[in-house]
């Protein structure tokens, strides 16, 4: 029997007019944009679908992203009988991934999110960390030379060829020039804001855990994986500690791409802007079914044409 699994993308795949067609085309879509501008105190659709700079600024990406994936989840759900056996997000996708389990509701959702965004925003000043990009080489070679280097992390794990690594900016830059000498193909410093999912950030993610004590978490319904154990949860008990330690904690996304296919899932449903993960999945394997959801014809086009 075919199981199925929502996947959500993180920051990165932010763009300015995502969700428009969700906003103007279902009441569903346009009640998740307008409960979070409401929540928020700012105008949750200026933000999503006009040009401008709040977008790529982490505070604000971090909720516009889950904002527009929980809308188009609901809408999809609504309009199809497709359900998930299980759930993942990357990074800040975790937090729609929760919400499909049933862990969290979407506006504790939104306004933790929020919240996570300002505390990582806050953590380190602009300019002091950096990521970077290393593609075709292998984790464990990558890690065989950071143990030599200082304020350097692995961040994220993505799929076979693409490792990123995160931390103080000159041990970055000296991390990439070792890769290099080690055999890495390439290294690319991204343009980000912060060096998320390093060591820098822990006391970013001590203090979301104090946050964290007062929102409500649910057991799962259905089980969703952790990245930062690539583990599938099914207890509310260890909800908390694993979203505190997942912002300075590496993102194991191809391990927790293995846990679901491992338990038989073999159906991808991508949910949110970009094919970001699809394109990790093809890298990981090629063996399964990985379906976009980005715009409402997409929807359209599930509810017509079935997986």
């Amino acid at each position: 029997m075919s199981k199925i699994a929502f996947i959500f993308p993180g920051q990165g795949a932010q763009k300015a007019g995502m969700g428009k067609d969700f906003y103007e085309g279902t009441s569903t879509g346009r009640e998740v944009f307008d409960r979070a501008s409401e929540l928020l105190g700012f105008s949750m659709p200026e933000l999503c679908f006009e040009e401008n700079d709040r977008l790529d600024i982490t505070e604000y990406t971090q909720a516009a992203m889950v904002t527009t994936s929980i809308a188009m989840m609901k809408v999809l759900m609504e309009e199809t009988d497709i359900r998930p056996d299980v759930a993942a997000g990357l990074s800040l996708g975790e937090y729609c991934a929760l919400y499909a389990a049933g862990v969290m509701s979407a506006d504790d959702a939104i306004t933790t999110v929020r919240r996570r965004g300002i505390l990582m925003q806050e953590a380190v000043p602009v300019g002091i960390g950096a990521m970077a990009a290393v593609l075709a080489m292998a984790a464990e070679k990558i890690e065989d030379v950071l143990k030599d280097i200082p304020d350097v992390w692995i961040a994220n794990y993505n799929c076979p060829g693409q490792i990123v690594i995160s931390g103080k900016k000159e041990a970055v830059e000296l991390a990439c020039e070792k890769l290099k000498e080690a055999g890495a193909k390439r290294t690319v410093m991204l343009n980000v804001s912060g060096p998320f999912h390093s060591g820098m950030l822990e006391e970013a993610g001590k203090k979301l855990g104090e946050f964290l004590e007062s929102v409500k978490v649910d057991d799962p319904r259905i089980p969703y994986v952790a990245n930062v154990t690539a583990s599938y949860v099914t207890d509310k008990a260890e909800v908390k500690d694993l979203l505190a330690r997942q912002v300075s904690s590496s993102v194991r996304w191809e391990q927790s791409v293995r846990a679901m296919l491992a338990d038989g899932v073999d159906t991808f449903i991508e949910i949110g802007p970009g094919r970001t993960l699809a394109g990790f999945m093809k890298k990981i394997t090629r063996d399964v079914k990985v379906v976009n959801i980005e715009t409402l014809d997409d929807v359209k086009a599930l509810k017509e044409n079935g997986l």
